[in-house]
């Protein structure tokens, strides 16, 4: 197998069907979204209990009258420590054992769950490329990877993360001994500082080589049914006989890295961070993990990919816009009925922060033309189109478990613009910003949930063995189109927030 193939195979898997094999990576950037259910569940509990025993109450009273802008502690430290001491009658009644003991679990179980959603996506990942790169249902084999590959997947995560640990801290304290022992040996710093620089790029390549080695571990767990040290064992037989085809990848995968990350750290100069984030999950990601295991799957004589599609890039890209247009328009016309009750909930969660910013009115302000300064119109239409976009994919999918997450960041939205709405200077000129982007940004969102809703439900019947893996693979592809639906009301959105709505209104106020 050429190398030629592997690259060819995995450009014709993500053009011949992208709907069958992405998801997959939307699932995995939802994973956020699904663990962030419990710190918002604990804040739920804690507010209620801090509530319901009158502490709130209590640090709310001891907030009078206290200056919320810290001091330069440069200038006068004295001054510094005396606001700082005074808030601490603010802090007493919150830090309870109790709370301290729910702050503590919420952590390691929100760890816990991310890592453990992690594997088990990781997997249905790494399953749907070795599936469409034999020409198979690539949604279809995630599911069953997912659920069959999990635990040897957590078992790589772990097992690496203990070989980084050990690295360091044995070359750590290598070199900071050798150092030490070349100092006194020689009396110079300069010798020292040198044998030190040299053992950390020693550190860097040990590190490289723990990397280099479980890059292609999890592919031989999906390919071979390896195990964790098996798939360890296959890698290294895999790099000693292709290591053309090993360094070839490594030498795509750090290029693609370092390019990428030099254009990211570009387009944050002018505040844009969200859209590269989007790429990487569509493309970046799905694109290196098709070329390593194309590679993988070539030398043991188990690749068939798809044909490339005779259409044109552009005819495609036409096709698929369309077709999510028609796929978002029929999804709404059959969910009316969850629809209504995803529009009302954002209601209710708006109001619920509209009144809980009361007590804020007066000692915090937001403005909406502070936000706006040092807007750059091409930039901004960006970001704001990535970071909606993203938002409503990592909505939906996260909906996959119980459909809880993704009610949980419709009412975690609903309740930030309450406050945010509160807590503003100048209502009517917030009211013209969001008004002629938002008759776009807000259905889309509402889309968005209902279809995470909708996945939850289809979900669950799966979990009850009321539905097929195939029925959930097909509900999947089609969200996956929805969510091309609400990409395209996201951009118009954008290009209006971006170049319409911090300017027009400008004019009549």
């Amino acid at each position: 197998m050429s190398l030629s193939d592997a690259v060819t195979a995995a450009v014709a898997v993500l053009r011949r069907r992208p709907a069958d094999i992405l998801p997959w990576y939307l699932i995995g950037a939802s994973v956020p979204a699904v663990a962030r259910v419990i710190p918002f569940l604990a804040f739920t509990v804690g507010f209620v209990y801090l509530e319901v025993t009158g502490r709130l109450t209590t640090a709310q009273e001891a907030m009078t009258g206290l200056e919320t802008e810290p001091p330069d502690p440069d200038a006068d430290p004295e001054v510094f420590e005396e606001w700082a001491t005074g808030f601490e009658p603010v802090l007493e009644p919150l830090l309870t054992p109790g709370l301290v003991l729910l702050v503590v679990v919420t952590i390691m179980a929100t760890l816990l769950v991310g890592v453990v959603l992690y594997a088990a996506a990781t997997a249905g990942q790494l399953t749907a490329c070795a599936a469409r790169l034999r020409d198979e249902r690539g949604l279809t084999a995630g599911l069953a990877g997912a659920r069959r590959y999990w635990l040897r997947f957590l078992g790589l995560y772990v097992l690496e993360i203990v070989l980084w640990v050990a690295v360091f801290l044995t070359v750590g304290i290598g070199v900071a001994l050798v150092a030490a022992l070349v100092a006194v040996a020689t009396g110079s710093m300069l010798v020292a500082g040198l044998v030190a620089l040299f053992a950390g790029l020693v550190l860097v390549a040990a590190l490289a080589a723990v990397r280099a080695l479980f890059a292609f571990a999890p592919v031989s767990v999906v390919v071979d049914d390896a195990t964790v040290v098996g798939s360890l064992s296959n890698t290294v037989s895999f790099v000693r006989a292709r290591p053309v085809s090993a360094g070839f990848y490594y030498l795509v995968a750090v290029g693609t890295i370092l390019t990428f990350s030099v254009l990211s750290g570009v387009l944050t100069l002018v505040d844009v961070t969200a859209f590269p984030s989007l790429v990487t999950v569509l493309l970046v990601f799905p694109a290196l993990d098709l070329l390593k295991t194309g590679l993988y799957s070539g030398s043991r004589g188990r690749l068939s990919p798809p044909a490339m599609p005779e259409r044109s890039l552009r005819d495609q890209f036409s096709d698929g816009v369309r077709r999510g247009w028609a796929e978002m328009a029929a999804f709404v016309r059959g969910t009316l009925g969850t629809h209504a009750a995803v529009v009302a909930l954002a209601v209710i969660s708006f109001w619920i922060g509209w009144e809980a910013a009361e007590p804020l009115v007066d000692s915090f302000e937001t403005s909406i033309s502070a936000r706006l300064e040092g807007h750059i119109a091409p930039a901004a239409a960006l970001e704001f189109f990535g970071n909606n976009w993203l938002v409503a994919l990592t909505t939906a999918l996260s909906g996959l478990v119980l459909a809880i997450p993704a009610l949980v960041s419709l009412v975690f939205n609903g309740l930030f613009m309450g406050v945010y709405a509160r807590t503003e200077v100048a209502p009517m000129e917030l009211l013209a910003f969001v008004v002629p982007h938002g008759i776009f940004e807000i259905p889309a969102i509402f889309i968005a949930t209902a279809l995470g809703v909708h996945l939850g439900l289809v979900g669950w019947r799966t979990m009850r063995g009321r539905a097929t893996r195939a029925a959930l693979a097909d509900t999947l592809e089609r969200a996956f189109w929805v969510l091309i639906g609400v990409g395209v009301l996201l951009a118009i959105a954008a290009v209006i927030e971006g170049f319409v709505s911090p300017y027009y209104f400008r004019l009549f106020l």
